[in-house]
């Protein structure tokens, strides 16, 4: 005999319930599932580019609907992707370095002594500068609850870090290795409009993610994102200010190889 199948809240398990509080910043009745987290989606790299694309070329829709959920399987999202992201730059810039400063690229590569104090920057670096990454884009996301609260809307702390998690997905899309990937993909028209992506995609982003979620209206969302671009201006200036400083330190560091 066919029967239907069972409908039950996702928040508290009561087929009975007319709606909780999870439900209602949902809107839809459908949780969407973030590929990353889905146990079978497949490869972990396949999912980790999947959502990093959703988070890019699909934000409203993805942001619009992000569930709630634990904050381990999107700091892991966060850390693997900013890794990826950090190492591709790092790549790009030894790269044009090597093309600018062949004398130098050279010295570098034949030196022992500089090679491996290279190397030790490079081990040193690209995972602080990833962590750095992280820890920006999550403040991001927190400050998008707390507007939220003074525009009158309930608290979702949780879910508002996970955005700023799942953000990061942007930086590996728009970077070096996002455009490779795209190229490989989906051609190089794809490839070639990877700033395009870039253009407003924070605000759009907040922007889908407090509608969706927390159910503002424009005027309300409005005076949230007032509130959160104080708190990511912040956390942008203390990010640029440490890179410029480790720049200054890994350019002393190799200023006696230079000449």
């Amino acid at each position: 005999m066919d029967v239907p199948a069972a409908v039950v809240c996702a928040h508290c398990g009561d087929p009975g319930c007319p709606g909780c509080s999870f439900e209602s910043t949902t809107r839809s009745g459908i949780v969407a599932i973030v590929p990353w987290e889905r146990p079978a989606g497949g490869p972990m790299l396949g999912r980790l580019w999947t959502t990093a694309r959703a988070t890019t070329k699909d934000c409203e829709a993805f942001f619009g609907a992000l569930p709630d959920g634990p904050v381990a399987p999107a700091l892991a999202f966060a850390i693997v992707t900013e890794l990826l992201a950090a190492l591709s730059w790092a790549v790009l810039c030894g790269v044009v370095a090597a093309a600018t400063l062949p004398a130098w690229a050279r010295q570098i590569a034949l030196d022992p002594h500089a090679r491996g104090l290279a190397l030790r920057v490079v081990v040193a670096a690209v995972p602080a500068f990833a962590l750095l990454l992280v820890a920006a884009h999550g403040v991001h996301g927190l400050s998008l609850d707390v507007g939220a609260r003074r525009a009158g809307a309930p608290s979702s702390r949780r879910r508002a870090l996970r955005f700023g998690l799942y953000a990061t997905g942007w930086d590996l899309v728009i970077g070096p290795l996002g455009a490779a990937v795209l190229a490989v993909r989906e051609g190089l028209a794809a490839a070639s409009e990877v700033a395009r992506f870039g253009a407003g995609l924070p605000t759009r982003s907040s922007k889908a993610f407090l509608k969706g979620v927390y159910g503002l209206e424009p005027a309300r969302v409005r005076s949230a994102l007032t509130t959160s671009y104080v708190a990511a201006a912040l956390a942008t200036g203390v990010a640029a200010i440490l890179m410029f400083a480790a720049l200054i330190m890994g350019a002393l560091t190799f200023a006696p190889h230079l000449f």
